[in-house]
């Protein structure tokens, strides 16, 4: 569980979220510019918020009362971005086992071949980035996201470089990722659409304010 009580400022912008985030797939809907990837900075520890609180599960990751800031790497969170990220130097495999190599056995939550088994991956593992489409390339970097074992997976509107056709092919692999990973997931978009895909749990966030979104109803459009 994610629990958000903060306040964030800086020139000309201000964001303020209190939320509490359960198991399975949260959405985070808004427009282009209005903190949802600041917002996912602040969780991952990127960024520091001026005050409140951000807990996951029972750790504290920030108290600005008590001066408790939890440094990125010690948070054990993933994050996928809009592009993918890949090392170009290294192959799809090596790209895999990067965040997984530097855990210790016992904290491996899953193994390298479920993880291909489940993406569909397997057949480019001797690739480099360069030569995978980008649809390929958003999977290996979730692959990679997974394997890290992380306690949240931040995802910041993965889908939004590709176009509709590698959009369709790679939403189902967000799905199924849902229901046999169990990670809990923090997806942010721009598309209602794309995020009602994977769940009905919605944040809104405007004017730097965070908000719910009523489920939808039967027969409801879904907006784009």
């Amino acid at each position: 569980m994610l629990t958000l009580d903060l306040r964030y400022q800086r020139t000309g912008f201000q964001l303020q979220a209190q939320a509490t985030l359960g198991d399975g797939v949260t959405g985070l809907y808004g427009p282009s510019g209005c903190g949802k990837s600041t917002l996912l900075a602040l969780v991952a520890g990127l960024l520091k918020p001026q005050q409140g609180q951000i807990r996951l599960g029972d750790d504290v990751l920030f108290d600005a009362g008590r001066r408790i800031f939890v440094p990125p790497h010690r948070r054990h969170i993933g994050l996928m971005f809009q592009d993918a990220q890949l090392f170009p130097h290294l192959s799809v495999r090596d790209n895999l086992l990067y965040g997984y190599r530097r855990l210790q056995p016992q904290e491996r939550q899953f193994g390298y071949e479920a993880i291909i088994a489940l993406l569909e991956i397997g057949h480019l593992a001797q690739r480099h980035p360069r030569d995978l489409s980008g649809g390929e390339r958003q999977r290996v970097a979730l692959g990679r996201a997974l394997l890290y074992s992380p306690r949240i997976l931040l995802l910041d509107e993965p889908l939004s470089s590709l176009d509709e056709r590698l959009k369709g092919q790679i939403l189902p692999f967000l799905r199924r990722v849902r229901e046999e990973t169990r990670i809990p997931m923090l997806y942010v978009s721009h598309s209602l659409a794309e995020i009602r895909f994977l769940t009905d749990i919605v944040l809104t966030l405007e004017n730097g304010r965070l908000g719910h979104l009523p489920a939808p109803r039967a027969g409801d459009a879904l907006m784009a």
